[in-house]
């Protein structure tokens, strides 16, 4: 085996045996994040993995902001704010398979990692914008048509949630140029943007067949907009680079 992937499970498997003890995923959730961690680490080294760990944190951080107030609304997160392997999956499964690739060596390892930036880039915006809509959102309308609509409605939107998503996505694209995986200027402002612009198409998508699509699950949603950012990112990067 070689030593980046054995390093990769050593450090991994001791920071999910310690991390168990906080409240941020269930049991099973620790188990998948230790081996999403272990898969980003050998395949794209520490930066890569860090770079996770940051989302983890910060998407922890928000969710619990407010907690007790989302939670008498019924609008909180289920299991205390715990994340489950669906989440995980869900949330980083773009993210990983396009890890994969990059360790195949697969195409383009820049292009690869401006998707895989994006991906999650999208991702945090997505979970800023949703938990803090829910609970500091003002008015809460319906994207497809501006109705006014209670906070947590699949497809709401809100002035305060929209200006959080864009604070998320800004401050995982910084991560990922700080940490090196994508260039700095014009392709970073790309993936800000589409990171932003992905979430109001993942609230368009709630409005409109979420509600409608039993097995249309946030997770399945979640995967969507993940892997439309990453594609789209992809492919504005062909003109940038």
């Amino acid at each position: 085996m070689n030593s980046i992937w054995i390093t990769a499970f050593v450090v991994n498997g001791f920071l999910v045996s310690y991390a168990q003890r906080f409240p941020l995923l269930t049991k099973e959730g620790w188990v998948h994040a230790g081996v999403l961690g272990t898969l980003l680490w050998g395949c794209l080294g520490w930066n890569g993995w860090f770079a996770v760990v940051i989302y983890l944190a910060l998407g922890s951080f928000v969710t619990k902001l407010g907690f007790a107030k989302k939670q008498l609304a019924g609008i909180a997160e289920g299991r205390g704010g715990r994340r489950g392997p669906e989440n995980i999956w869900g949330s980083a499964g773009t993210g990983a398979i396009l890890a994969l690739l990059i360790k195949a060596g697969f195409w383009s390892r820049s292009f690869l990692m401006i998707g895989f930036a994006a991906s999650f880039s999208a991702k945090l915006a997505d979970t800023f914008g949703s938990e803090v809509g829910k609970r500091w959102g003002r008015k809460t309308f319906l994207i497809t048509n501006f109705r006014s609509v209670p906070p947590g409605t699949d497809g709401a939107v809100s002035l305060e949630g929209t200006l959080a998503s864009a604070l998320g996505s800004c401050l995982m694209t910084f991560t990922m140029v700080l940490l090196g995986l994508v260039p700095p200027g014009p392709v970073a402002y790309m993936v800000f943007f589409v990171g932003l612009v992905s979430t109001l198409l993942e609230s368009l998508f709630g409005a409109l067949l979420q509600h409608r699509i039993s097995w249309l699950t946030n997770e399945l949603v979640n995967s969507i907009q993940t892997t439309f950012s990453a594609f789209t990112a992809i492919l504005l990067s062909l003109y940038l680079i």
